[in-house]
């Protein structure tokens, strides 16, 4: 039984406000073709189909586009909702899907129906667990009182009827404890719905969503896919792909990876400001990538954001790294507030953020501005 493991689309998502959509509608056309040349039997996607709840028209256009690919090129396809989908949403139709091979996750009620498969080995049972919280469970499971997420998951996989001479598959859109995160993640904070990998040990593969990095946890069969594109500059050093795994007989399973490369690359560069426009440094770099740039000139330059962009059109951060930057300034509520005029409270200010002084024409050009806002007041 061969599948492909697909998580975090997060369709229509904007990263430091430029829109992914173009992005996205190229990644799924790649996506579709590796799915084509490798004919699996069945696409689990783990959740997060979409960045928001309630999503754009353009990202359900978009979402519709590749399930209508999907349902040509693989037998089967597995959809459950992450913590970034409406369940409802997702939901929404699954009856009437279920009949053309599509398997949308229903509302969480405490019973979790498997979606049986059949080859050459026997039987195979994929489980659709949707992202799911301990309120979840207590209010769909009489008698149920899991007070962390690790409680939750276990008990809901408690209440499954998995058949152990079977080969069983799980789809869940949980963080595992120990798996490490990228920036462009939901945080809990004090690691609150961290789920143990043990819950895991009855099934043969567990397909896992939430968290945007390619792993494993703890073995090759507890395994997150990643996102198909990089969502943050945490992440410009991942390599994104496509999960393939193989099922042979109950125990054997082999998992690859194959590459996806997108229309545009993330990356970071750091230097002056005369050495990243030198045209002998970005004559042979890829100049419209997503770019986080950070300058290391002392000085702020005017309007610089506007004036790289003229050879990185996709600048989405800038920033400085220089001794201003670098020094931890505190500032402090100051006892003579009353005692100091605007002016040298100003002053005070810029020196505490910039760590240094004001220059003679800044002094001159805020005396004024101060004294103009003064008389304004009046």
């Amino acid at each position: 039984m061969k599948f492909i493991h697909l998580s975090d689309l997060h369709i229509g998502k904007r990263v430091n406000e430029f829109s992914m959509l173009e992005d996205q509608e190229f990644i799924l056309d790649r996506i579709a073709r590796v799915i084509e040349e490798e004919k699996p039997d069945a696409v689990l996607i783990a959740g997060d189909v979409y960045d928001k709840s309630v999503p754009s028209a353009e990202a359900v256009q978009l979402f519709d586009r590749f399930l209508a690919k999907l349902s040509k090129l693989a037998g089967k396809v597995l959809i459950i909702s992450g913590n970034h989908d409406s369940p409802e949403r997702i939901a929404f139709g699954s009856k009437i899907m279920d009949l053309s091979g599509v398997h949308m996750s229903p509302v969480y009620d405490g019973t979790v129906k498997p979606v049986c498969m059949t080859d050459g080995f026997g039987e195979m049972d994929v489980f659709m667990l949707p992202f799911i919280k301990p309120a979840h469970v207590r209010a769909s499971i009489p008698g149920a009182d899991p007070t962390t997420y690790s409680d939750a998951v276990r008990v809901a996989i408690g209440n499954m009827a998995i058949n152990a001479r079977k080969r069983n598959v799980l789809m869940t859109h949980q963080f595992v404890t120990g798996a490490a995160r990228s920036d462009s993640e939901d945080v809990s904070v004090g690691g609150a719905d961290n789920v143990d990998a043990d819950v895991f040990e009855p099934f043969d593969y567990v397909a896992l969503g939430h968290l945007h990095r390619p792993q494993r946890v703890g073995k090759d069969t507890v395994r997150y896919c990643g996102t198909p594109l990089k969502y943050s500059f945490s992440e410009v050093d991942d390599d994104k792909s496509v999960t393939v795994v193989d099922l042979f007989e109950k125990g054997n399973v082999t998992v690859r990876e194959v590459p996806l490369v997108p229309m545009r690359d993330m990356k970071q560069i750091k230097g002056s400001y005369m050495h990243v426009t030198d045209k002998r440094y970005y004559k042979d770099f890829d100049t419209g990538a997503y770019l986080h740039i950070t300058l290391t000139d002392e000085e702020d330059v005017p309007d610089a954001i506007s004036k790289l962009r003229s050879i990185y059109p996709n600048i989405m951060k800038l920033d400085y790294d220089n001794e201003r930057t670098r020094t931890n300034a505190v500032i402090t509520a100051a006892d003579e507030l009353e005692s100091k005029t605007p002016m040298e409270l100003f002053a005070k200010f810029y020196e505490t953020q910039n760590n240094r002084t004001l220059s003679e024409e800044q002094h001159c050009y805020v005396s004024k501005l101060i004294e103009q806002i003064w008389e304004d007041g009046k």
